[in-house]
């Protein structure tokens, strides 16, 4: 396993629409191999989450750190070609990072409770809702699969600064101010 590199703003890997997996290759070793990789470089850079192709792989592949379920220990959670669909019309303004864009962080507006469906780790089809700041992990990370990046949903780019100043400055306001860590 290794750390990979990440990409950042610039980069086309980006800025491109990431191709899906095939089912019968999730269990490959190929596959398995990356989504390790993954996971140890989003530990490595002290990301949240990790879509594939801010690694330089344009496949559609997420992994997160899922610590959002009240009274359940932390775990990995992989999404292979997930599907988002919004389960409401409220929303969550959250200043979110990005390990692409290292040391900014700007406020973005986001549905705060949506569906997931997406194959995991082992080909199983899994579906699952999430509401608030997990929402808006998925997402943000869901974003790097259709070429997105969190600039593109901001509406005020007032509200983009450098982490440090994010949250000595315009963390009031926002849900999670500047602590949030980056994805």
């Amino acid at each position: 396993m290794a750390i990979r590199k990440v990409a950042v703003l610039g980069h086309p890997v980006l800025r491109k629409v990431a191709d899906p997996i095939p089912e019968k290759q999730i269990t490959s070793e190929p596959i398995q191999s990356l989504i390790q990789d993954m996971v140890e470089t989003m530990f490595e850079y002290d990301g949240r989450g990790l879509a594939a192709p801010q690694i330089h792989v344009s496949l559609q592949l997420v992994v997160m750190l899922w610590d959002f379920d009240e009274g359940v220990d932390p775990y990995l959670k992989v999404l292979i070609n997930p599907e988002i669909e919004p389960l409401t019309q409220e929303t969550s303004t959250v200043g979110e990072g990005c390990l692409s864009l290292p040391g900014l962080r700007g406020d973005v507006t986001r549905s705060n409770w949506i569906k997931v469906r997406a194959l995991n780790e082992k080909g199983e089809r899994i579906g699952f809702e999430a509401k608030s700041f997990a929402a808006t992990v998925i997402q943000h990370e869901c974003d790097h699969l259709v070429g997105k990046l969190y600039i593109d949903r901001m509406t005020d780019l007032t509200r983009l600064a450098f982490s440090k100043e994010y949250g000595r400055y315009l963390s009031e306001g926002t849900e999670l101010g500047g602590g949030t860590p980056e994805a």
